[in-house]
Protein backbone atom coordinates (compact mmCIF):
# COMPACT_ATOMS: atom_id res chain seq x y z
CA UNK A 1 0.00 0.00 0.00
CA UNK A 2 2.29 2.82 -1.12
CA UNK A 3 1.23 6.01 0.10
CA UNK A 4 2.44 9.91 -0.16
CA UNK A 5 2.01 12.64 2.26
CA UNK A 6 1.93 16.08 0.34
CA UNK A 7 2.75 18.95 2.95
CA UNK A 8 0.49 21.69 3.32
CA UNK A 9 0.92 25.49 3.05
CA UNK A 10 2.91 26.24 5.99
CA UNK A 11 1.36 29.11 8.10
CA UNK A 12 2.22 32.34 8.78
CA UNK A 13 3.66 31.24 12.41
CA UNK A 14 5.91 28.92 10.59
CA UNK A 15 7.34 31.29 7.94
CA UNK A 16 7.83 33.69 11.14
CA UNK A 17 9.65 31.19 13.15
CA UNK A 18 11.48 28.80 10.67
CA UNK A 19 12.97 32.36 8.73
CA UNK A 20 13.61 33.77 11.55
CA UNK A 21 15.90 30.74 12.78
CA UNK A 22 17.37 30.55 9.22
CA UNK A 23 18.47 34.73 9.49
CA UNK A 24 19.94 33.61 13.32
CA UNK A 25 21.88 30.60 12.40
CA UNK A 26 23.36 32.64 8.97
CA UNK A 27 24.52 35.23 11.13
CA UNK A 28 25.70 32.83 13.91
CA UNK A 29 27.83 30.84 11.33
CA UNK A 30 28.97 33.91 9.19
CA UNK A 31 32.52 34.76 11.04
CA UNK A 32 33.12 37.54 8.20
CA UNK A 33 30.17 38.99 9.01
CA UNK A 34 30.50 39.10 12.64
CA UNK A 35 34.07 40.32 11.90
CA UNK A 36 33.14 43.13 10.47
CA UNK A 37 30.54 44.44 12.95
CA UNK A 38 33.47 44.02 15.92
CA UNK A 39 35.84 46.27 13.59
CA UNK A 40 32.45 48.50 13.85
CA UNK A 41 32.82 48.11 17.66
CA UNK A 42 36.51 49.18 17.60
CA UNK A 43 35.83 52.20 15.02
CA UNK A 44 33.10 53.97 16.78
CA UNK A 45 33.72 56.11 19.62
CA UNK A 46 30.62 56.61 21.57
CA UNK A 47 27.19 54.47 22.35
CA UNK A 48 25.48 57.32 20.05
CA UNK A 49 28.02 56.39 17.24
CA UNK A 50 27.76 53.67 17.63
CA UNK A 51 24.12 52.91 17.42
CA UNK A 52 24.20 54.94 14.11
CA UNK A 53 26.85 52.84 12.62
CA UNK A 54 25.34 49.33 13.48
CA UNK A 55 21.71 51.12 12.35
CA UNK A 56 23.01 52.14 9.05
CA UNK A 57 25.03 49.10 8.71
CA UNK A 58 21.54 47.09 9.05
CA UNK A 59 19.56 49.64 6.70
CA UNK A 60 22.57 48.97 3.80
CA UNK A 61 22.13 45.45 4.03
CA UNK A 62 18.32 45.07 4.46
CA UNK A 63 17.94 46.92 1.17
CA UNK A 64 20.14 44.78 -1.31
CA UNK A 65 19.06 41.60 0.67
CA UNK A 66 15.37 42.64 -0.53
CA UNK A 67 16.58 43.16 -4.09
CA UNK A 68 18.28 40.34 -4.47
CA UNK A 69 15.56 37.87 -2.60
CA UNK A 70 13.14 39.31 -4.88
CA UNK A 71 15.51 38.79 -7.80
CA UNK A 72 15.27 42.17 -8.54
CA UNK A 73 19.37 43.02 -8.36
CA UNK A 74 21.39 39.41 -9.54
CA UNK A 75 24.78 39.52 -8.59
CA UNK A 76 26.93 36.18 -8.64
CA UNK A 77 27.70 34.98 -5.48
CA UNK A 78 31.47 34.33 -5.78
CA UNK A 79 32.61 37.89 -6.68
CA UNK A 80 29.82 39.53 -3.45
CA UNK A 81 31.74 37.17 -1.20
CA UNK A 82 35.28 38.21 -2.38
CA UNK A 83 34.18 41.78 -2.04
CA UNK A 84 33.16 41.57 1.14
CA UNK A 85 36.61 40.06 2.29
CA UNK A 86 37.81 43.40 1.00
CA UNK A 87 35.89 45.14 3.04
CA UNK A 88 36.62 43.89 5.96
CA UNK A 89 40.10 44.41 4.89
CA UNK A 90 39.80 48.20 4.55
CA UNK A 91 38.58 48.41 7.99
CA UNK A 92 41.62 46.41 9.39
CA UNK A 93 43.62 48.98 7.78
CA UNK A 94 41.61 51.99 8.90
CA UNK A 95 41.83 50.39 12.49
CA UNK A 96 45.70 50.18 11.91
CA UNK A 97 46.05 53.85 11.33
CA UNK A 98 47.11 55.94 13.95
CA UNK A 99 44.30 58.49 15.46
CA UNK A 100 45.37 61.99 14.42
CA UNK A 101 44.11 65.18 13.95
CA UNK A 102 43.47 64.88 10.31
CA UNK A 103 41.30 62.01 10.86
CA UNK A 104 39.97 60.06 6.91
CA UNK A 105 36.32 60.17 6.16
CA UNK A 106 35.86 56.75 7.76
CA UNK A 107 36.91 57.55 11.51
CA UNK A 108 35.11 60.91 11.00
CA UNK A 109 31.63 59.22 9.32
CA UNK A 110 31.39 55.91 9.89
CA UNK A 111 28.40 55.25 9.74
CA UNK A 112 28.22 56.29 5.57
CA UNK A 113 30.98 53.66 5.40
CA UNK A 114 28.82 51.18 7.55
CA UNK A 115 26.05 51.70 5.26
CA UNK A 116 27.78 51.59 1.69
CA UNK A 117 29.87 48.49 3.17
CA UNK A 118 26.66 47.62 4.30
CA UNK A 119 24.74 46.99 0.70
CA UNK A 120 27.52 44.50 -0.17
CA UNK A 121 27.08 42.60 2.69
CA UNK A 122 23.30 42.25 2.12
CA UNK A 123 24.08 40.68 -1.03
CA UNK A 124 25.87 38.08 0.75
CA UNK A 125 23.26 37.04 2.63
CA UNK A 126 20.71 37.05 -0.24
CA UNK A 127 22.85 34.23 -1.14
CA UNK A 128 21.64 32.02 2.25
CA UNK A 129 17.94 33.07 1.58
CA UNK A 130 17.97 32.12 -2.36
CA UNK A 131 19.20 28.87 -1.30
CA UNK A 132 16.18 28.36 1.39
CA UNK A 133 14.03 29.88 -1.35
CA UNK A 134 11.01 31.88 -0.52
CA UNK A 135 7.36 30.91 0.05
CA UNK A 136 5.27 31.85 -2.46
CA UNK A 137 2.17 33.56 -0.56
CA UNK A 138 4.38 35.04 2.17
CA UNK A 139 7.33 36.78 0.57
CA UNK A 140 7.50 40.32 2.57
CA UNK A 141 6.91 38.13 6.12
CA UNK A 142 9.88 35.90 4.67
CA UNK A 143 11.84 38.52 4.13
CA UNK A 144 10.94 40.61 7.48
CA UNK A 145 11.64 37.41 9.52
CA UNK A 146 15.07 36.29 7.88
CA UNK A 147 16.23 39.85 8.38
CA UNK A 148 14.94 40.21 12.15
CA UNK A 149 16.94 36.70 12.44
CA UNK A 150 20.09 38.89 11.03
CA UNK A 151 19.70 41.22 13.73
CA UNK A 152 18.47 39.28 16.62
CA UNK A 153 22.09 37.46 16.46
CA UNK A 154 23.68 40.50 15.26
CA UNK A 155 22.46 42.48 18.19
CA UNK A 156 23.35 39.41 21.03
CA UNK A 157 26.87 39.42 19.40
CA UNK A 158 27.23 42.77 20.01
CA UNK A 159 26.03 42.59 23.60
CA UNK A 160 28.96 39.94 24.34
CA UNK A 161 31.49 41.72 22.83
CA UNK A 162 30.52 44.76 24.90
CA UNK A 163 30.13 43.08 27.73
CA UNK A 164 33.35 41.09 27.43
CA UNK A 165 34.94 44.48 27.11
CA UNK A 166 33.48 46.02 30.16
CA UNK A 167 34.57 42.91 32.60
CA UNK A 168 37.70 42.77 31.18
CA UNK A 169 38.31 46.25 31.43
CA UNK A 170 40.95 46.56 33.83
CA UNK A 171 42.94 43.79 32.20
CA UNK A 172 42.81 45.89 28.72
CA UNK A 173 43.86 48.96 30.60
CA UNK A 174 47.00 47.48 31.75
CA UNK A 175 48.11 45.96 28.51
CA UNK A 176 51.07 47.68 26.65
CA UNK A 177 49.71 49.97 23.55
CA UNK A 178 50.94 47.30 21.07
CA UNK A 179 48.93 44.42 22.50
CA UNK A 180 45.84 46.56 21.63
CA UNK A 181 46.42 45.93 18.34
CA UNK A 182 46.34 42.29 18.00
CA UNK A 183 42.53 42.09 17.31
CA UNK A 184 43.03 44.47 14.50
CA UNK A 185 46.13 42.63 13.02
CA UNK A 186 44.10 39.32 13.39
CA UNK A 187 41.70 40.74 11.68
CA UNK A 188 43.53 42.00 9.17
CA UNK A 189 45.07 38.74 8.14
CA UNK A 190 42.13 36.76 8.54
CA UNK A 191 40.63 38.79 6.23
CA UNK A 192 43.83 38.49 3.72
CA UNK A 193 43.36 34.97 3.65
CA UNK A 194 39.54 34.84 2.39
CA UNK A 195 40.44 37.25 -0.21
CA UNK A 196 43.31 35.00 -1.82
CA UNK A 197 40.94 31.66 -0.92
CA UNK A 198 37.90 33.25 -2.20
CA UNK A 199 39.87 34.28 -5.79
CA UNK A 200 40.41 31.50 -6.41
CA UNK A 201 37.11 30.82 -7.11
CA UNK A 202 36.79 33.36 -9.38
CA UNK A 203 39.08 31.61 -12.03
Amino acid sequence: NPSITVAGEPTRLDVLHDYGRLGVEHIAGGIDHLLFVFGLLLLTGGTRQLVATITAFTLGHSVTLALAALQIVSVPQAPVEVVIAITIYILAVELARDVGPDATLLRRRPWAMAFAFGLLHGLGFAGALREAGLPANDVPLALLSFNLGIELGQLLFVGVVLAALAALRSVLASLPPWAHRIPVYAMGAASAYWILVRSTELV
